[in-house]
C-alpha cells in the first residue's frame, strides 16, 4: 500500500490541507494520505503553537470520515526534535508493508536542502511536491524520485487563519471545517 505522508504543524488544519489529501487519493497517487501532526518543526518557531493534543483533535475533526484520509500521532511519540529522517525510519520499521511517499509544498521544497540529512530522505523515499503561491518550481530540474503534482492552488494558510482569529473580530471561520471552527471558538484558541 502506498501511503502519502503529509507532515506539518497543522496549527490549525484547514480546508486546503484536506482538499489536497482528497485530491491525491482521488487521482490515485496514494492509497491513503496520513496527516502526520508534528510536535515541533525544527525549522519553525514554537511561538503560538497549540499543544500536540489540541492540534490532533482539530485534525481529527477536519478529517472526520473522509475516505482514505487518516490523522497520525506517530511523530508525537518519537524523540524531539522531530526530524523527518528519523520519523521515516521509524515508520518503515513499524509498517514494513507500506511504501511511504512524502508530500510537501513547493515552499518546503525550496527549504528541503536545510532538512536534516535531506539526501538520505531522497535515497529512500519518493516526494510529491504540490504548488504554493510564490514558490515556483522548475520541473525539469527536480532530481529522480521527486515529482511536481498539478494540484489545485488553495490560497489559504494556517498563518493567515491565526492572524484573522487574533485580529479580525468579523472573522467567521472561512477556510476551516465548521467543526474545527466550533472547537477553536469554544477553546479560545489563537486569541
Amino acid at each position: 500500500m502506498t501511503v502519502g505522508l503529509f507532515g506539518g504543524s497543522f496549527n490549525p488544519i484547514h480546508n486546503g490541507h484536506t482538499a489536497l489529501g482528497q485530491w491525491l487519493v482521488a487521482h490515485h497517487l496514494v492509497d491513503e494520505l496520513w496527516f502526520l501532526v508534528s510536535p515541533q518543526n525544527p525549522l519553525k518557531p514554537a511561538a503560538g503553537l497549540l499543544d500536540d493534543q489540541a492540534r490532533l483533535r482539530l485534525a481529527r475533526l477536519a478529517v472526520g470520515r473522509k475516505r482514505r484520509l487518516r490523522v497520525s500521532d506517530f511523530e508525537c511519540h518519537l524523540p524531539r526534535p522531530s526530524y523527518m529522517l528519523h520519523t521515516l525510519e521509524a515508520l518503515r520499521a513499524a509498517y514494513p508493508a507500506c511504501d511511504f511517499v512524502l508530500v510537501i509544498g513547493a515552499d518546503n521544497w525550496h527549504r528541503f536542502p536545510q532538512w536534516f540529512h535531506s539526501d538520505e530522505i531522497l535515497r529512500h523515499h519518493r516526494l510529491l511536491v504540490y504548488p504554493r503561491p510564490g514558490f515556483p518550481i522548475e520541473e525539469a530540474a527536480l532530481p529522480p524520485g521527486v515529482s511536481l503534482i498539478s494540484t489545485p492552488l488553495h490560497d489559504i494558510s494556517s498563518t493567515q487563519i491565526r492572524n484573522a482569529i487574533a485580529n479580525d473580530p468579523c472573522y467567521d471561520g472561512h477556510g476551516l471545517d465548521p467543526r474545527v471552527w466550533a472547537e477553536i471558538k469554544s477553546q479560545g484558541y489563537y486569541l
